[in-house]
């Protein structure tokens, strides 16, 4: 019998992440939904077991390396193995450059981009370690390829996710590690929605085509189908999931 895929999923409380969680325990993975928000992460994990899935809550704060270590250590600890790395824990915001919340940024920065690269490395240790050529997906975005009013940290951290991403795929492909980012658009969840007093989430809409936001469940999709097998041959790469978003500026 073959043994069921582990898939280790931050930000797995809401949005993008709760999806993913969703979909990939839907396909028969054991799933480790990893969140800052316990409620809500337990919520998703009961969504899962409902449905007949499998799956565990991790609480972690990613901007803490020793609790990103933990985490994978634990779904190791739980299920044996570790196969997907969805590191997708995120925080938004917005404010003008000259007057920045400095905590807000250094935050920014520590969840965003620090959180990222805890992940692939603590995960990318643990493959190593254990001989598996799994995969380590991170979520990027198009704000980190095209700049827009009022949200300089969130750019910064989501341009060093793609580097990273690269980075990390160029030197872990002697292991059989895949390490890839997909950039999600105006996806609608509760970070775009933080957007909507300052106008930012009506310019989003009217440059999707069709008009509307991108649905998490659409971006979990394109994750998911990025973990598999069959998409071996994509890697160090950066998948666009914006509907057109950045092709139509």
């Amino acid at each position: 019998m073959e043994t069921s895929r582990v898939a280790v999923i931050t930000g797995g409380a809401s949005g993008i992440g709760r999806e993913a969680c969703l979909k990939f325990a839907k396909e028969g993975d054991c799933v480790v939904v990893a969140d800052f928000n316990e409620a809500a992460g337990q919520e998703t994990v009961q969504m899962i077991k409902d449905a007949g899935g499998e799956a565990i809550f991790v609480k972690v704060d990613v901007s803490k390396q020793e609790e990103v270590e933990g985490l994978v250590n634990k779904a190791v600890e739980q299920y044996g193995r570790i196969d997907v790395m969805f590191n997708n824990a995120g925080i938004g915001g917005a404010g003008p450059v000259l007057s920045q919340n400095m905590d807000f940024y250094h935050r920014t920065i520590n969840v965003n981009q620090h959180g990222v690269a805890y992940g692939i490395i603590a995960a990318g240790n643990k493959m190593k370690e254990l001989g598996i050529q799994g995969v380590i997906i991170n979520t990027a975005s198009v704000f980190g390829f095209l700049a827009s009013p009022g949200t300089f940290a969130y750019h910064a951290t989501k341009g060093a996710v793609i580097m990273m991403s690269k980075s990390g795929a160029l030197e872990l492909a002697p292991y059989g590690i895949r390490v890839l980012a997909v950039a999600p658009g105006a996806v609608d969840t509760p970070i775009i929605q933080g957007f909507k007093d300052n106008g930012l989430l009506d310019k989003m809409r009217a440059s999707v085509m069709g008009g509307e936001l991108t649905k998490p469940e659409m971006v979990a999709n394109t994750v998911y189908l990025l973990s598999l097998k069959e998409a071996e041959a994509i890697n160090g790469s950066v998948v666009m999931a914006d509907q057109g978003y950045a092709s139509f500026k």
